[in-house]
């Protein structure tokens, strides 16, 4: 097998493909030969040392990947040589082929396509385990959706009007602001040339939104949660802007408002069946064509380090996903 490794995490720069002795699956864990992986903000992260979690060395990065089931290891039951399925295992991603926990691994439906199964998972596990069960998002309701064009952004958007909510999509440019509306965002926020806390309130007629969706913070993140509605809930999803704002708790108790942490990793381990039954409702979702991953390109699996600069240019609508 070959692989990209990281034996130093001092950044992109440092991964090297190498040929590797391709590894037979333990007891409880999978071979599989991967097809494509997605890149995401974490996988950045992980090779910079700056991720919570920090694999010992040397690792293979990758989080999120799709392929074929090559070998079982002893006392897995629901996968078998020859199946299809998508992995959010953290890393092994890329490269040719990796051992994955096979209780990770969700066996997909026949005719899902490689490229929209490796960016699948975490975008769309993320918003769902956000939306309705850290926000108990209600029909009628208002989201703001902060980075929307992004991959957790663009989830967000589908699966808030799959729930019969009123979206309201925030992104930097007009041609990210054109990609929400086909979305099906009702409204769109440019925040490079508009005012973000005029807008909402223009938009939601003074009342706020009663979700906000913040997979970016930096500096919008206290002006979107002073136009929160009374109750509205604050996801805090993640920080690709950089810096982990400080929010003054006075603004949570004046609006009786909830600041909820969204963290699915661990909602998966220490909930899976709850998991589980998102995991099922997503799927059910896509074959019903309600959702679908928005792939802003498709790159070999050699050009990692080219998606990697692509996608530090926050010039990425959707998900970047590498193949073999």
């Amino acid at each position: 097998m070959q692989a990209w490794l990281c034996e130093n995490p001092v950044g992109v720069d440092a991964l090297t493909w190498k040929d590797l002795p391709t590894p037979q699956p333990k007891a409880g864990e999978v071979l599989i030969e991967i097809k494509a992986a997605s890149l995401n903000f974490p996988d950045l992260l992980i090779v910079q040392n700056k991720y919570q979690m920090k694999p010992p060395l040397p690792f293979v990065p990758g989080s999120e990947y799709a392929g074929i089931v090559q070998a079982v290891g002893e006392g897995v039951k629901h996968l078998a040589v020859g199946q299809a399925v998508a992995c959010l295992s953290g890393t092994g991603g890329f490269a040719t082929h990796t051992l994955a926990p096979a209780a990770l691994c969700m066996p997909l439906p026949s005719g899902f396509p490689m490229v929209d199964a490796a960016a699948f998972l975490m975008i769309y596990a993320t918003s769902h385990h956000a939306l309705v069960d850290r926000a108990a998002l209600k029909p009628g309701e208002t989201v703001l959706v902060l980075g929307a064009a992004g991959g957790v952004g663009t989830a967000a958007i589908q699966i808030a009007k799959a729930l019969g909510a009123k979206v309201i999509a925030a992104a930097s440019t007009k041609e990210k602001c054109d990609l929400c509306l086909k979305l099906g965002a009702d409204a769109v926020i440019n925040y490079s040339t508009e005012n973000l806390r005029d807008a909402i309130k223009t938009l939601t007629e003074g009342k706020g939104p009663d979700v906000i969706y913040d997979p970016v913070g930096g500096d919008f993140a206290e002006p979107a949660f002073r136009s929160i509605a009374w109750r509205g809930r604050y996801l805090v999803v993640g920080f690709a802007a950089g810096p982990i704002p400080a929010l003054p708790f006075n603004l949570a108790l004046l609006k009786g408002a909830s600041i909820v942490g969204v963290f699915w990793g661990d909602f998966a381990k220490r909930e899976p069946k709850a998991s589980a039954a998102a995991l099922a409702e997503l799927a059910q979702w896509y074959g019903q064509g309600k959702i679908k991953p928005v792939i802003d390109r498709a790159m070999p699996m050699a050009e990692l380090k080219a998606a990697f600069a692509h996608m530090g240019s926050r010039a990425v609508m959707g998900k970047l996903v590498m193949v073999n």
